[in-house]
């Protein structure tokens, strides 16, 4: 069991869509570190079989649950009302909610050799196996973008008051800049001197624009047939999220070495 800490010293952590696979496994190892984290999940059921799977464990009291939609912002609201009346302050923010944004044949992508030795995700045929609606781009813009962006700015005054802050974002490979087609796209991402908020949402309406012209291809998703475990998965969110006040930061990592966003 982690050394146990004063309450001057405690630390408090948020992750995001942490019922189960990768968020599962940051919680875990965070709250193996002795720090109290508030494991989140949009399905309260699910959220409580994930908190009531701990049970047992040396670090148990190191954990609650609390549901969250990074979708509504009523619910990130009270997250975030939650925090300040029980903890006062929030040390460590890990933005780990996503979703792929298609329809996915499970069955199919296992039989491609996807994550077994098999090819890589740029040499798998898509076509049978994911099926995109602009429906579904809308809901992943708005989870996988644009409720992390509500998340940081709902709980940066709690970080704030933290004497050594940190924020993770958790993204796949896919991430880097050299997966998006347009070269205007990559151009304008790439550009941190003169990038802004309103920019990024220029190619997000790109994004949506194109979609709906036809001239996107599907990519990304695993749906446990990933090259990782979830132990494996966690552990570079984790050392990101416990990194020195020295440490690095505004970084881009591939797992645990810096990388160009390319």
């Amino acid at each position: 069991m982690a050394e146990e800490i004063s309450s001057s010293k405690k630390r408090y952590a948020i992750v995001t869509g942490a019922n189960k696979g990768i968020g599962y496994g940051i919680c875990r190892q965070l709250a193996s570190n002795g720090i109290t984290v508030v494991l989140t999940a949009r399905n309260l059921k699910r959220g409580l079989e994930a908190i009531e799977s701990f049970k047992g464990l040396d670090f148990f009291d190191n954990i609650v649950f609390h549901q969250l939609d990074v979708v509504d912002p009523s619910s990130i609201a009270s997250l975030a009302e939650f925090i300040r009346i029980h903890y006062g302050r929030l040390d460590i923010l890990v933005n780990n909610a996503g979703i792929g944004g298609v329809d996915v044949d499970v069955d199919a992508l296992r039989a491609s050799g996807y994550g077994s030795g098999g090819p890589d995700g740029l040499h798998i045929d898509w076509n049978g196996i994911l099926t995109e609606t602009y429906d579904l781009a809308v809901e992943c813009l708005q989870t996988n973008y644009y409720g992390a962006k509500r998340m940081i700015e709902a709980f940066l005054p709690l970080l704030y008051l933290s004497d050594s802050p940190r924020i993770v974002n958790v993204s796949s490979s896919m991430g880097k800049l050299k997966h998006i087609p347009s070269e205007w796209a990559k151009g304008v991402l790439n550009d941190s001197g003169n990038l802004t908020e309103e920019r990024v949402d220029e190619v997000v309406n790109e994004f949506l624009k194109d979609f709906k012209e036809g001239s996107l291809k599907a990519k990304d998703v695993n749906f446990n047939t990933g090259h990782l475990t979830v132990e494996e998965g966690a552990e570079s969110p984790v050392r990101l999220a416990l990194l020195p006040d020295d440490g690095s930061s505004g970084l881009f990592f591939v797992r645990n070495e810096v990388s160009s966003f390319e």
